[in-house]
């Protein structure tokens, strides 16, 4: 059975958000150590859908967060910190992909982007079939590929729905559009990935369900118990 993903967005209170942020801003290491931690994984996953390499989302999380300690005076809880950090974030991450492509345009070098590199999702604890676990990265790859490949108006759409599940009006906020193109995005980036994954996930399916190795082993194993029979 495949996992299923929840993903539950923590209900913020405003005036805790700009408490802890006034603490931060005021010199309390521990209050923005506080802030990184609950929202690292969030703004990683948003910078990485937008610049679609590990590496280079890094680098934008840790400039969005010096940009955002320095600005820290000016939060005044409009909106959450949360959406607050993740704008930051994502104007971070598009200059970046502007800049990379002036910069190619100069160079002219037509095509040098890097390529993307895949995210490693943690393997459920207690995996010990290596068969289906290969199977499930080959999906995954293939998920994180197609993502990878959308336009940058439908990626950024795309993460911020399908991957953080933000709703719709949060993905307007956040990206500065109305809701009615965000949905619109929204159904062209699900076609595009659709067709995507249907023209690839035929030959990786083959493997989904592996019979060979341990599982084959086992169930050979009890039959041949049950049946007392022996080689």
């Amino acid at each position: 059975m495949a996992r299923t993903r929840t993903h539950t967005l923590a209900i913020t209170d405003p005036a805790a958000d700009v408490e802890l942020a006034q603490r931060a801003h005021s010199g309390d290491g521990q209050a923005f150590l506080s802030i990184m931690q609950a929202h690292n994984q969030r703004l990683y996953r948003i910078a990485r859908g937008v610049v679609r390499n590990d590496s280079e989302a890094e680098d934008v999380v840790q400039e969005a967060y010096v940009r955002a300690y320095a600005h820290l005076g000016s939060f005044r809880g409009g909106s959450s910190l949360g959406t607050w950090l993740s704008r930051i974030v994502i104007n971070e991450a598009l200059g970046r992909l502007r800049r990379g492509r002036r910069k190619a345009e100069m160079l002219g070098s037509i095509g040098s982007g890097q390529d993307a590199t895949i995210i490693q999702f943690p393997v459920p604890a207690g995996v010990d079939d290596p068969e289906r676990t290969m199977a499930q990265r080959q999906i995954l790859h293939l998920v994180e590929s197609a993502t990878d490949n959308l336009p940058d108006i439908y990626r950024t759409v795309f993460v911020a729905r399908v991957i953080e599940g933000l709703s719709m009006e949060e993905t307007a906020d956040l990206l500065g559009l109305r809701p009615e193109t965000v949905k619109t995005r929204l159904h062209r980036a699900r076609q595009l990935v659709r067709r995507q994954l249907h023209e690839q996930i035929g030959p990786v399916l083959l493997d989904a369900f592996p019979f060979a190795g341990r599982r084959c082993a086992r169930l050979t194993a009890a039959v041949m118990q049950r049946l007392g029979l022996s080689i």
